[in-house]
């Protein structure tokens, strides 16, 4: 019989970024045309059989993990066939305060902050479109959040409110928001380290072109780090023509996730935007609640979420986006 990366792909549902990591790390060599060795074909055979079996375990321990009544008298604009993803169309505030007392292990989110545009009107490209067009019928800015200081605590006040005792919060940040907002969460949550995110490649800018955004990570109650070679800095290669406005990599958010979240925690984001923070939950064996007021965003997060479900591939970032920072990269290939 002859083995090749084909027969694999046939037989197995896998995400490729996964088996192309597995591959590098165990340096399995591959022949002309995808062909493999035996011994290799029955290596990899048995790596993603033992994988599989993992992560069904793990569904059925998360498939009752959202028992929970969840936003009583509200319809989810989605909800996946094994209960593990609910998505509403709300706003991030009236959404949050329609979930029970301490029914969440983690929120990890990247509010769609309206500081830096409305002081600076600065958005414009091919991918965000003109920021005088917002909120016109087709344009390619989403709704934003108006970040007040009075609105911003409140939204953190129900953050406290839903989470767990002994969890964390991700928040993320870009420079302008954090100089005013990040006080306001040290006066409710723990706030134990900012992460910066490195694109590795530069972006736009008018004072000095961007390469990177802020991660602030705060604790409600004591709960250490589940590793500790987890870095502050995290260089993750930004999205390059997204197909929606300030997509995230999921590697930023399976970074989250694996310093804080056990298989089966309920993960909410009040802002899931493209989606791509539920698709890291589903990665690490979590559950998934959230919500986002924007039409676009139901839409593209629920397509998103299913052919994951499906396929284990991801339609809305096809590569990895991991960089050349070794400490980053190994924590992946675990």
């Amino acid at each position: 019989m002859a083995y090749s990366i084909k027969n694999v792909l046939d037989g197995f549902s896998v995400d490729e970024n996964i088996l192309n990591e597995f591959l590098i790390a165990n340096k399995i060599a591959i022949g002309k045309n995808g062909k493999l060795s035996e011994q290799s074909y029955h290596l990899i055979s048995d790596y993603l059989k033992n994988k599989l079996e993992a992560s069904n375990q793990q569904n059925n321990r998360t498939k009752e993990s959202l028992s929970f009544e969840i936003n009583p008298g509200q319809i989810p604009a989605y909800q996946s066939s094994d209960n593990r993803v609910v998505l509403y169309q709300d706003d991030a505030i009236h959404f949050l305060k329609s979930l029970p007392d301490e029914s969440i292990d983690l929120i990890i989110t990247d509010p769609a902050y309206s500081g830096m545009n409305q002081k600076l009107k600065l958005g414009s490209g091919k991918i965000i479109g003109k920021y005088s067009d917002a909120g016109k019928s087709g344009a390619k800015w989403f709704e934003e959040f108006h970040d007040t200081v009075d609105n911003y605590r409140t939204f953190l006040i129900e953050c406290l409110r839903v989470l767990k005792n002994n969890r964390h919060l991700y928040l993320m940040f870009d420079s302008y928001s954090l100089l005013t907002l990040a006080p306001v969460v040290r006066e409710i949550f723990d706030v134990k380290n900012v992460i910066c995110w490195d694109k590795a490649n530069i972006g736009l800018g008018h004072y000095f072109r961007r390469r990177h955004e802020f991660i602030l990570f705060a604790s409600k109650g004591k709960r250490p780090l589940n590793s500790k070679n987890i870095p502050d800095v995290w260089k993750i290669k930004r999205l390059v023509s997204a197909k929606y406005p300030t997509q995230k990599p999921t590697e930023i958010f399976e970074l989250m996730l694996m310093g804080s979240a056990e298989s089966g925690f309920v993960v909410c984001d009040p802002f899931f935007g493209s989606g791509s923070s539920i698709i890291a939950a589903l990665k690490s064996h979590c559950s998934f609640i959230g919500s986002d007021i924007s039409d676009k965003a139901v839409v593209f997060s629920k397509d998103r979420v299913e052919h994951y479900l499906k396929t284990k591939k991801d339609i809305a970032q096809k590569q990895s986006l991991l960089s050349d920072d070794e400490a980053i990269s190994k924590l992946f290939l675990k």
